[in-house]
């Protein structure tokens, strides 16, 4: 059949088979603030000549605005309310323990990736974070070509469980460490190389945060991460691909003039007005990648023991300062479209620059000794930059025109969109 009349079904959406090889870049923790500073000081001239000769706008992520929801969204073209992916935790009331949700059986549906890689597709998905990878590799057999590995564990890689080996000698590049600019920039140097040696149809390249989460737009760590992003999205770009960049969140400033974290303890809020042990608070962002926010963010679920109602809640929290929006789980899922069966009794979502923990002794902030909180989860980081190097055809120009893009429709655009 002629590679231009097949298409790909996954998830209510048809994708043609790519003109070209399609690279959708996660910039995690990539609000749209650092672009604006840095294409307006010249210091990414690639992603400036898309934004003159391609598409660029400012999306709607997924909610809650972390890392794992928006991730699951992006590959499979859906909102958290079909994949189910809905934070890094939620809370089995069976137990009354906290499950991880990483595992790719929690993921529902298919991904783009893996449907491609069934109909014939070569595709890669590499991350900053192993933590992403089983989950974005559901139903890929590597055996078949493709690629699946995690900078975190560069040095870890089979063929049997990766599809590949030796890469750091491969890249010549060192293991990079957990908390730097490098495990973000080894993604995307293998991508360029397995783009340039086996030219996949589908890359999916997801960086990591740690950047975004140390340093604000103007400072001169984020300028240096993003010029040397942005080198490696022209070499790209210059292997005759067609580049998506988007983000999984943004990020903001959440801390106290004198430089403190701005937080509401919930949980200690709760135990003192409704009685220790009535309600559990979890905070989804928690993962392994804690030391730079404490596992504080700016959305957290509580719920009842089963001896107060989600009013009750609602009427605790109140007019606490920092909260944003307490909702019960009916209203949360109709307002964000998330998945019922793992929210809480009440979502609660803080202020721009107000974020929410649990108890204050469930939180170690040592990491954040000498650097101002910034982190994310709210509806304040919901915004994200979707840039194409290609412009639109005319169906896509009015389908953009027409209605406010989702993040999750990157791989739609990319692929279905683009001249």
């Amino acid at each position: 059949m002629n590679s231009s009349l097949r298409t790909v079904h996954v998830n209510g959406t048809d994708y043609r088979w790519p003109l070209r090889p399609v690279v959708v870049v996660c910039i995690d923790g990539g609000d749209p603030r650092y672009l604006q500073q840095f294409l307006a000081d010249g210091s990414t001239p690639n992603i400036a000549r898309f934004v003159r000769e391609g598409f660029a706008t400012v999306a709607d992520g997924s909610m809650p605005s972390f890392t794992c929801p928006n991730n699951m969204s992006i590959i499979t073209g859906t909102p958290t309310a079909q994949h189910g992916i809905s934070g890094n935790f939620y809370l089995d009331t069976a137990t009354w323990q906290p499950v991880v949700m990483t595992g790719p059986e929690l993921l529902r549906g298919d991904t783009i990736i893996a449907r491609f890689a069934a109909a014939g597709a070569k595709v890669v998905t590499i991350t900053a974070k192993d933590k992403l990878r089983k989950q974005l590799g559901k139903g890929l057999d590597v055996s078949h070509g493709h690629v699946s590995f995690s900078s975190e564990f560069a040095d870890q890689c089979t063929l049997a469980e990766n599809g590949i080996e030796n890469v750091l000698p491969w890249l010549g590049m060192a293991q990079p460490g957990m908390y730097s600019m490098e495990l973000s920039l080894l993604v995307l140097e293998a991508g360029i190389k397995l783009l340039r040696e086996r030219r996949p149809e589908l890359l999916y390249l997801s960086l990591t945060d740690w950047v975004q989460h140390k340093w604000a737009p103007d400072e001169d760590g984020a300028r240096e991460f993003y010029a040397r992003l942005d080198d490696c999205i022209g070499r790209l770009a210059a292997l005759d691909a067609t580049i998506a960049l988007t983000a999984d969140h943004g990020m903001s400033d959440k801390s106290t003039p004198a430089g403190e974290p701005q937080v509401l303890w919930l949980q200690d809020l709760l135990d003192a007005k409704l009685g220790a042990g009535s309600t559990t608070v979890i905070c989804p962002i928690t993962d392994a990648f804690v030391a730079h926010h404490g596992a504080l963010g700016g959305f957290v679920r509580v719920w009842s023991k089963g001896q107060v109602t989600a009013r009750q809640i609602i009427d605790a929290i109140g007019a606490a300062e920092g909260v944003e929006l307490a909702l019960d789980r009916e209203t949360a899922c109709r307002m964000f479209d998330m998945p019922a069966d793992r929210e809480g009794d009440v979502a609660v979502i803080a202020h721009e620059h107000w974020c929410i923990g649990s108890s204050a002794k469930n939180h170690d902030l040592a990491g954040l000794k000498g650097h101002r909180l910034r982190t994310h989860g709210g509806t304040s980081e919901a915004k994200v930059p979707v840039i194409l190097n290609r412009p639109l055809n005319e169906a896509y120009r009015y389908k953009a025109a027409g209605a406010p893009l989702k993040s999750f429709q990157v791989f739609d655009y990319a692929i279905n969109g683009t001249l």
